[in-house]
């Protein structure tokens, strides 16, 4: 297969995508997350597969501009988001993995389960994954990890912002649930407000007890001992 000439910004974040639609591979999706960091709430995960036929195409112009949902301010967040999920062309899934799993298996365990969640998810499955990051050993398809992923693909880039929508919308949703932390301000990540919230409140059904200030916050609010701590 050959394919048109495109603009250069929409091939270098097509590229891997390209590469592989040029190699006869249809189906082409990107995975990442969003929420490793921070102290309560769920890791979100999401992929994302764009028609083969925008290798030659080039991207659909209503997601020009898209990036590392990081890079992106909220506005411009919730208008890809939009498009990502409407558009009959795109493909998607999305995964929630909760505090309890995140607690029990770690937090990269869990946004790879996320991620190969995802990829299950979509219909037809996926030939390839591109993956933001490390490679998953025991991920069921064949991939491409790239770190900074999400800066250099545009199908990984989609599902950062999918993942992160998702996210930010559930700990706005927690804040409800449990008002006091700030949820919807820093979205559970360890900020000044949140951390002073914690040492007064204590730790919230939502907050991940594997991660540090945890522990020690228990045993200084004298919480009783961890049954899960060896003596």
């Amino acid at each position: 297969m050959v394919f048109a000439a495109m603009p250069k910004k929409n091939w270098n974040r097509l590229s891997h995508e390209r590469a592989l639609w040029g190699q006869g591979v249809r189906f082409v999706a990107g995975a990442d997350e969003a929420g490793c960091g921070p102290l309560a709430g769920p890791v979100v995960a999401a992929a994302v597969m764009f028609p083969c036929a925008w290798g030659e195409s080039g991207l659909d112009p209503a997601l020009r501009g898209l990036d590392d949902s990081k890079q992106l301010t909220e506005e411009e967040r919730e208008r890809f988001f939009g498009h990502l999920t409407g558009s009959p062309e795109i493909l998607f899934a999305i995964s929630v993995i909760d505090v309890e799993t995140i607690d029990r298996i770690n937090i990269r365990q869990a946004a790879w389960r996320g991620m190969s969640e995802s990829l299950d998810r979509i219909q037809p499955r996926p030939e390839h994954a591109l993956i933001d990051g490390l490679r998953i050993k025991w991920l069921a398809y064949p991939q491409t990890a790239i770190p900074q992923g999400d800066a250099k693909s545009y199908t990984i880039a989609a599902a950062s912002v999918l993942a992160k929508v998702t996210r930010d919308r559930l700990m706005r949703d927690l804040d409800l649930q449990f008002p006091g932390y700030g949820f919807a301000t820093h979205k559970g990540y360890p900020t000044p407000q949140h951390l002073a919230a914690i040492k007064q409140l204590g730790p919230c059904p939502v907050h991940r007890r594997s991660f540090a200030p945890f522990r020690p916050v228990e045993l200084e609010l004298d919480f009783g001992p961890d049954p899960h701590r060896k003596s």
